[in-house]
């Protein structure tokens, strides 16, 4: 698509200022029958009738294979996109009745790729909002950060190169975790965000986000079992519907799908 044909594209996202700002979040989220087809591919739905929820401070992860919609919710939780059908509600209220900017001052979000910017890792920790020294190192300290960070000979002021070249992808990651934490958010998504680190990294990586999941409503979207079964609900998407939902452990008494999806990560990784 050209550019010109992009500046003049209708935007699909309406109402999405001076929307509802509420005095707080508590981070209640519930999908009730969403429907989804992207903008670009209307003939084809992603999302088929969606239908979950997760309390405060809860986590709710989401499995299934790669395309059945998974990280789509996490896009319309954010209002990147809107739902074409059904509702998504936060703490009662229908997301399309917010605020964009009030909304999205709720949520950090971490995704599999961390966004680093050619600047120091304190600016980069720092980025689009004002914080003292203080709620800098405390973020770094919850991402599992401050460690590596300290150690390096310029601290908070190392350079990190362009995409952050200079860091392996585990100090990336838990910079990206970092940024999502100084901003205290109610509610944190995380899509993929240990799938593409070797396994040393994501066992660090993996207890940065555990850290950051505490007092958090949690989406967590991963393949891999350490991330995924110690969350409150587990649901496994399939075709853009919810399977079966429920624990761990009530998941693999059901030797239903999620039964399954375990016994096949198992061997794999025998």
């Amino acid at each position: 698509m050209a550019v010109y044909e992009l500046m003049v594209q209708e935007k699909e996202i309406t109402g999405k200022v001076n929307g509802m700002t509420p005095m707080q979040c508590e981070g209640n989220i519930e999908f009730q029958d969403v429907r989804f087809s992207y903008p670009t591919r209307k003939d084809t739905e992603i999302l088929r009738g969606f239908s979950s929820k997760v309390s405060k401070g809860q986590t709710l992860a989401l499995v299934g294979h790669s395309g059945c919609g998974k990280s789509t919710t996490i896009s319309l939780v954010d209002r990147l996109y809107t739902a074409t059908g059904g509702n998504i509600y936060l703490d009662g209220i229908e997301i399309r009745k917010l605020d964009i900017s009030w909304l999205r001052r709720q949520i950090g979000y971490v995704g599999q790729e961390p966004v680093v910017f050619a600047r120091s890792i304190r600016e980069n920790i720092a980025y689009g909002i004002e914080v003292t020294e203080e709620q800098i190192i405390e973020a770094a300290k919850k991402a599992n950060a401050h460690d590596f960070i300290s150690a390096l000979p310029d601290g908070y002021n190392t350079y990190v190169g362009e995409r952050g070249s200079q860091l392996s992808g585990g100090q990336k990651q838990r910079i990206a975790i970092a940024r999502a934490l100084v901003r205290d958010p109610t509610i944190l998504l995380l899509d993929e965000a240990t799938s593409a680190l070797d396994s040393e990294a994501e066992k660090v990586v993996q207890e940065a986000i555990n850290e950051a999941r505490k007092g958090r409503t949690t989406i967590v979207i991963a393949h891999r079992l350490s991330t995924i079964k110690d969350a409150d609900i587990i649901s496994v998407v399939d075709r853009g519907q919810i399977l079966e939902t429920g624990t761990h452990n009530e998941l693999i008494a059901k030797k239903g799908a999620y039964y399954n999806y375990v016994e096949a990560q198992t061997l794999e990784g025998a």
